[in-house]
């Protein structure tokens, strides 16, 4: 018998539940794996404070996992084409990551990156599908010059790779602590907090630019949306994926991955972005691995606001 983690009321991880749990046998177009490593997310807790239309309760936890093909429906094949019993592999948006085993539709199911850790597999294509989805939004193209709210996060150290790849230039906030990593992957680090915008313009002229193309928010700081507002003239060009009350307001982008738009575009980046991984050029720092009974304690962890990198679930 296996486990997995249910919240059976709206709030606090505290009050989940781990329990027995025996992964139903896959039908056609399903798989079962069996989970290696469980990826944390801040969206894991988010979904589950309060209620949400079409989530009902008790609601398995975790949104990507990975691991071993178990079994295979009849005539089913993953994502990223025909695949094994035994085979390594990841899946991103599923319910229910938090667990030993998995059954999941076929199409949320790709072939693992063999350079990548279980636990960094597991942490890969949330971030990495959002930070895409923040450059495809603001149109950034091989030249431009963004400034990123939040670059030492899992979502800002996944773009500033990506953006890198495209030659695209970044300008990334940060403490100083973690300024070494928003410069290992290509940023130019510059520190949060009063003050912002006179070090934005001085990392401008050291660069020798004049301007910011466009501004991704992955912080939804009230500073870092008037710097972005000051330094960015075109809202269509503005982005956050925090800040949706200041968005509307302000007339610039919110987005999430429940809208049907971004829905789409980050299942159809799923497979580019394990390719990039595949061919080592998108790392996973990851930072903390917790043991499958300790989910509590690693989304603590990752609410403390300063975890050095991702977190992975252990079963």
């Amino acid at each position: 018998m296996g486990r997995r983690w249910v919240a059976g009321s709206w709030g606090s991880p505290d009050d989940w539940r781990l329990v027995e749990y025996e992964a139903p046998a896959p039908g056609p177009g399903e798989v079962t794996i069996r989970i290696r490593a469980a990826g944390v997310n801040p969206a894991d807790a988010k979904h589950l404070a309060r209620p949400r239309p079409g989530l009902e309760l008790p609601a398995p936890i975790g949104y990507e996992v990975s691991g071993l093909l178990a079994a295979a429906g009849p005539g089913t094949e993953i994502t990223t084409g025909p695949a094994s019993v035994g085979d390594e592999v990841v899946a991103f948006r599923v319910r229910g990551g938090y667990a030993t085993e998995i059954t999941v539709p076929a199409q949320t199911v790709l072939r693992k990156p063999a350079g990548l850790t279980h636990a960094e597999a597991a942490n890969l294509l949330l971030a990495g599908t959002t930070a895409a989805d923040m450059l495809r939004v603001v149109a950034a193209q091989p030249g431009d010059l963004v400034l990123l709210h939040g670059a030492s996060g899992a979502v800002g150290l996944s773009l500033l790779q990506q953006a890198a790849l495209r030659g695209i230039r970044v300008i990334g906030t940060a403490s100083p602590g973690r300024f070494d990593a928003v410069r290992a992957f290509g940023g130019t680090p510059v520190a949060h907090g009063d003050g912002l915008h006179g070090r934005v313009v001085r990392a401008l002229a050291d660069g020798g630019a004049s301007r910011i193309d466009a501004a991704l928010d992955a912080v939804g700081t009230d500073e870092a949306v008037e710097v972005s507002l000051a330094l960015v003239p075109d809202r269509a060009r503005i982005v956050t994926i925090v800040a949706v009350a200041a968005a509307a307001e302000h007339g610039f982008r919110a987005i999430s991955g429940s809208q049907p738009g971004s829905a789409r575009f980050r299942d159809e980046v799923r497979e580019p972005l394990v390719a990039l991984a595949e061919q080592g050029l998108l790392q996973v720092p990851v930072a903390h691995e917790y043991p499958l009974d300790q989910a509590p304690q690693a989304l603590r962890m990752l609410a403390s606001g300063h975890p050095g990198g991702k977190v992975a679930l252990i079963p």
